[in-house]
């Protein structure tokens, strides 16, 4: 079955929402700051607009910057937030773009670039929980998923998918049908080759509230190490044509 894109084109057909006629796109940002519903910026990270590093022929990108600070206790987010993009029982697309700088130093440390998460502050067991997130630690891409309740967490792990090079773009989307019973599934493209697919897995929560998407820089192995590896203490990433989009099963995304 071909997939007909729908909404807006989306440079180099990274997440080109390849869907059916019956989809419909989520959200479609061309690398601004307009159009998040919040944006994530803790102690000396910033977030700004750039014209100079963009992808694809766009005109902008957003460039993530964080500052590693040995007198700081706190996390390290340089995110932008789009909110409500999927609950369980839902099937989707997300994709997007993302560059290291050119002397990015490659620690086996984990830096996250994007994370669904949403608050659980109300159920006494947690506060912002991810379940899904994508990280770099050395040059190799990782992710996850997360299952089981709020209070019983468990986390199944999918590591070293695809080699990440400093000074290029490259390319991610994500396929995931969102559920707690076992049904659900989880693919990963990265640079258009398939680095992932499972099937008949828990992806998310028992809980149905919506969750967050958020891209960025995220030195989260900052914050839960207490150190920083290597010298190299200012760090950026350049992120593009971020998306997502709701899908039904009948969709074959192997015909992008």
């Amino acid at each position: 079955m071909k997939l007909k894109k729908i909404g807006v084109t989306v440079g180099a057909s990274l997440f080109a929402v390849a869907l059916v006629a019956e989809a419909a796109v989520i959200f479609h940002n061309t690398g601004t700051l307009s159009g998040w519903n919040s944006i994530n910026r803790e102690h000396n990270g910033s977030v700004t607009e750039v014209t100079n590093v963009t992808y694809g022929g766009s005109p902008t990108a957003l460039k993530m910057t964080q500052i590693y600070d040995s007198a700081y206790k706190g996390r390290y987010h340089s995110e932008v937030v789009k909110n409500n993009v999927y609950r369980r029982g839902d099937t989707g697309f997300y994709g997007f773009a993302f560059r290291l700088q050119n002397d990015w130093q490659f620690q086996p440390q984990s830096y996250n670039i994007a994370q669904f998460i949403a608050d659980f502050s109300n159920t006494g067991c947690d506060d912002y929980m991810p379940t899904s997130m994508v990280w770099l630690s050395g040059n190799q891409l990782s992710t996850r998923v997360k299952y089981g309740s709020i209070c019983a967490q468990k986390t199944l792990t999918f590591n070293n998918l695809a080699t990440v090079s400093a000074g290029e773009w490259h390319k991610v989307v994500i396929q995931a049908k969102w559920a707690s019973d076992g049904t659900g599934f989880y693919k990963m493209w990265f640079d258009g080759n398939k680095v992932l697919e499972q099937y008949n897995l828990s992806t998310t929560i028992s809980d149905d509230r919506y969750f967050q998407f958020r891209v960025g820089l995220y030195a989260n192995g900052w914050y839960d190490d207490k150190y920083m590896q290597g010298s190299q203490s200012n760090r950026s990433i350049w992120f593009d044509e971020i998306g997502a989009g709701t899908t039904f099963a009948d969709a074959d995304p192997d015909q992008w």
